[in-house]
């Protein structure tokens, strides 16, 4: 797979050294330039192509949401911001992730693994993409195929994940990570260390519980940014 070239819009000089820091730490992405502000990335964006931006919501002339609606051809977007109250405008503008600072690395592999499985390396614009809307997972030594619309919640149970659907339940070797790598995110939502949710199936939600199907599943403290969004 090609690299995921990107680039950080970012006018703290220490959020830069970590993003370019984890970045360095990930083979699988290219750093082709890092901007203070919104303007000079406009103006990097007008000769260049790239797959990726880490882009702060406070920068100086042009904030980041209105620098995202200048955009004619959007590549994807990691939201990196100390206030989370903007979440919901930056889903609506259709923003891979929203990493609140100040963020592990573990968090931040999370979401640029969202961009690596979504596909949208390489992309031309215009170009439609054929998206699944299955999977296909190993339980009990056969193939499952998995409908994404009948996946309830997903829970990590050592080294299993327990799926439960509409239909069953399902147990397969596989961690957090690699379910929430194969699962469309604007469709499920990981909310806690070891549990996954599908968005279509919350019936209701609070700061420390989101009710599934009649299932009450806990928030993470590291998560609770992710309901914002909803």
């Amino acid at each position: 797979m090609s690299k995921i070239r990107c680039i950080i819009v970012e006018d703290e000089p220490l959020a830069v050294k970590v993003l370019v820091d984890y970045i360095s730490q990930v083979p699988f992405l290219e750093l082709k330039g890092s901007f203070k502000d919104a303007i000079l990335a406009s103006e990097f964006l007008r000769d260049q192509e790239v797959d990726l931006i880490f882009l702060d919501i406070h920068l100086p002339k042009l904030k980041g949401m209105a620098f995202l609606k200048t955009l004619a051809h959007q590549p994807a977007v990691i939201i990196t911001t100390a206030y989370h109250q903007y979440a919901v405008e930056g889903f609506s503008l259709n923003v891979t992730d929203y990493l609140l600072k100040p963020f592990e690395f573990e968090r931040f592999l999370v979401a640029v693994n969202k961009v690596r499985s979504a596909g949208r390396v390489g992309k031309v614009p215009g170009e439609v993409v054929e998206k699944k809307d299955f999977i296909f997972l190993n339980v009990q030594k056969k193939k499952v195929k998995i409908q994404f619309s009948e996946i309830v919640y997903i829970e990590s149970q050592r080294e299993y994940i327990r799926i439960v659907t509409t239909k069953g339940e399902y147990l397969s070797k596989l961690s957090t990570h690699e379910i929430e790598e194969m699962l469309p995110s604007q469709q499920f939502k990981r909310i806690h260390r070891s549990y996954i949710v599908a968005v279509s199936k919350i019936e209701s939600y609070t700061a420390e519980a989101v009710e599934v199907s009649g299932v009450s599943v806990p928030v993470g403290r590291g998560y609770k940014e992710v309901l914002e969004g909803l």
